[in-house]
């Protein structure tokens, strides 16, 4: 009689902190992407240059940059928490 196996008795074949790392890496290439594409659309919807508006001084739209690169920090930190967990 042949025993029964079960998901979980199979070998893994990637280390744990490996496979966390590249779930790090991969979650926060996607987080910038989505952030690139959201001040890409934001950008067109307004119909006004970011970069211009900074170089005159504009500071909402600093103000605004400032907002995305936290909101990119916040979700790379859970991004690499929730990996690693």
């Amino acid at each position: 009689v042949k025993p029964v196996t079960h998901k979980s008795d199979e070998v893994h074949f990637m280390d744990p902190l490996i496979l966390n790392f590249l779930y790090a890496v991969l979650g926060g290439f996607v987080t910038l992407g989505f952030m690139w594409l959201g001040c890409k659309l934001f950008n067109h919807t307004v119909k006004f240059s970011i970069g211009k508006e900074l170089k005159n001084g504009n500071t909402a739209v600093g103000l605004m940059v400032m907002g995305m690169f936290i909101g990119i920090g916040i979700a790379l930190g859970l991004v690499v928490g929730l990996g690693l967990n």
